[in-house]
């Protein structure tokens, strides 16, 4: 990036925007952890359809990341995104309010749609506001902005709960919201310098050969197996850890501190793996956390709760770090013209492997327990190691860490 296309500060806004939104919507996503085993305990659900639930709401998002990014290239980002955040807030109104088990569900997909806009746009917004090798850090940036929502709603559910009903609480997010949705759209006003000044840097960048293209695409969806993988698994894991700590005897705050401690890790994985992706390379990092998370999985599944709960960081640091590495890397494999559409593709693979994989789980652990299913988890997790030998294609400067795989 030249001197003359260094972002001003009124041209990071938006960028700054997106920071806070995928904050507040991880959160929103997130806090969800803590009130499943409220649900569960209510309503008399098995595994299975508590895993079900789960699916609803992240299905909603899943299905609708690439109409979301329509919509957003047809109204505006401003719009939908404000849109959006004020409908998963009435989701979180509607749970407050609703009676029975079918409003739950109502409330759960109507969140998940809502939710559904944060990805393609603030992803883009990111994305518009730096360019080149300033772009990856920023969308590094950007995730560890999602995983402070993800520390800080759960902890703060889990604090309501000691003073609300989980009514209550959902309707405190749920207004929550309607501010938060509000200030988004006051702070997105149209900066038409930051628009044109971007319209202008992608102009003038060429087309790409042909085969360059295809061997783009054939990478792109590489590294969204990659991602789904990921996905599924860290969805899984975090939906039935509740469970877990609760037959080592955890109680409802307990579990919201656990909760925290797993995503703390997490902001720092974003961090240091980011990083890390920058030194040894995005190969070598994705074996490196996709191992160590397997390992660590396998070892919680004994530990007594003390012991679980030193090690939670440690797993939130491997479970999260893939993902900065890989949502990073999907602007060095697309073009301009095809990023926000690769953005909403690549969310509504990794969403939609989240949103299946917990009724999936949810059945093994129904028939074999919650440990055995741990330890399905743990093996699904070494699937994505394959793969990402073979993306090595996509970044001809392997590092010399990189070269050293077997």
């Amino acid at each position: 990036m030249s001197h003359a296309e260094i972002p001003t500060i009124a041209d990071k806004r938006p960028a700054y925007v997106a920071y806070a939104a995928h904050a507040l919507h991880d959160g929103f996503t997130d806090l969800m952890y803590v009130l499943l085993p409220l649900f569960q305990a209510e309503f008399g659900l098995a595994y299975a359809q508590t895993g079900l639930l789960r699916s609803i709401y992240a299905g909603g998002m899943a299905l609708f990341q690439v109409p979301s990014g329509h919509l957003a290239g047809r109204f505006g980002n401003r719009t939908i995104l404000a849109a959006g955040t004020a409908l998963a807030a009435c989701g979180y109104l509607v749970a407050g309010f609703g009676n029975g088990f079918v409003a739950l569900v109502l409330a759960l997909f109507v969140l998940g749609l809502g939710l559904s806009t944060q990805h393609p746009i603030g992803s883009e917004l990111v994305a518009e506001t730096y360019q080149g090798a300033a772009s990856r850090k920023a969308l590094g940036t950007y995730n560890f902005a999602g995983d402070i929502g993800k520390m800080v709603f759960p902890a703060a559910i889990a604090l309501l709960l000691l003073f609300l009903s989980w009514r209550g609480a959902a309707l405190s997010v749920g207004v929550f919201g309607l501010f938060a949705a509000t200030a988004i759209f006051v702070a997105l006003a149209p900066t038409n310098h930051h628009a044109a000044q971007h319209l202008h840097a992608d102009a003038q960048k060429p087309d790409r050969h042909p085969a360059t293209a295809i061997a783009s695409r054939v990478n792109f969806f590489t590294l969204l197996s990659i991602g789904v993988i990921d996905s599924a698994t860290r969805m899984g894991f975090l939906t039935f850890l509740p469970f877990l700590l609760q037959a080592k005897g955890a109680s409802v705050q307990s579990i919201g501190f656990a909760l925290t401690l797993v995503f703390a890790g997490g902001a720092l994985g974003k961090f240091v793996c980011g990083h890390l992706g920058a030194r040894i390379g995005t190969i070598a990092t994705v074996f490196l956390t996709e191992g160590l998370t397997a390992a660590c999985v396998l070892l919680l599944i004994p530990l007594p709760l003390i012991a679980a709960f030193v090690l939670l960081p440690i797993l939130g640091i491997m479970l999260n770090g893939t993902s900065s590495v890989l949502y990073g890397s999907v602007p060095e494999l697309v073009g301009p013209a095809e990023r926000r559409r690769a953005f909403a593709i690549f969310y509504t693979g990794t969403i939609g492997a989240g949103a299946v994989s917990p009724l999936i789980y949810g059945l093994f652990s129904d028939a074999l327990g919650i440990p055995s299913m741990m330890g399905i988890i743990a093996g699904v997790v070494l699937l994505t190691l394959p793969l990402a030998w073979k993306l090595r294609s996509a970044w001809p400067r392997a590092t010399a860490a990189e070269a050293a795989l077997p």
